[in-house]
């Protein structure tokens, strides 16, 4: 499962924005005028608890596109696997059943929480479309929903 971390890499949250690294480019790009962004590095979900390890399985990673029409709240669930995102448009609220909230507005990036049950909502009028990229065990779910 340690071939997941570079794709994950890519992903995980950094709290103060964005960087431009040549530290990514092992293989001479930036010489070709490629850039590199990293928009997300932490071992953290975004309600500040570790990410757990990785499962020993076979590794799958599955990407989705997700949209979230504007008003809407999605039903309580968790992941049972590692997953991050990048939010393209709209703001989402992300609420934990103990209260806390997290606002994530387009161009930003997040680490989702683990086994914990969450939802979000879709604020304001624009609709909310991200990127998800789980990294889990082949035949594993990625959301489960709260029975």
């Amino acid at each position: 499962m340690k071939r997941l971390i570079l794709p994950l890499a890519l992903l995980l949250t950094i709290p103060f924005g964005v960087q431009f690294s040549s530290a990514h480019d092992g293989h001479g790009a930036g010489k070709l005028g490629v850039r590199i962004e990293e928009l997300a590095n932490s071992s953290r979900q975004w309600d500040g608890n570790k990410l757990p390890n990785y499962p020993d399985g076979q590794p799958q990673i599955k990407v989705l596109r997700i949209t979230i029409p504007a008003g809407v709240t999605l039903p309580w669930h968790y992941h049972p696997v590692i997953n991050a995102a990048v939010i393209l448009d709209g703001t989402l609220e992300l609420r934990l059943k103990n209260g806390i909230t997290k606002r994530y507005k387009a161009g930003e990036t997040l680490i989702e929480v683990v086994n914990t049950l969450h939802s979000g909502k879709a604020l304001g009028s624009e609709d909310v479309r991200l990127i998800v990229f789980y990294a889990g065990e082949n035949g594993q779910p990625t959301t489960v929903l709260k029975k």
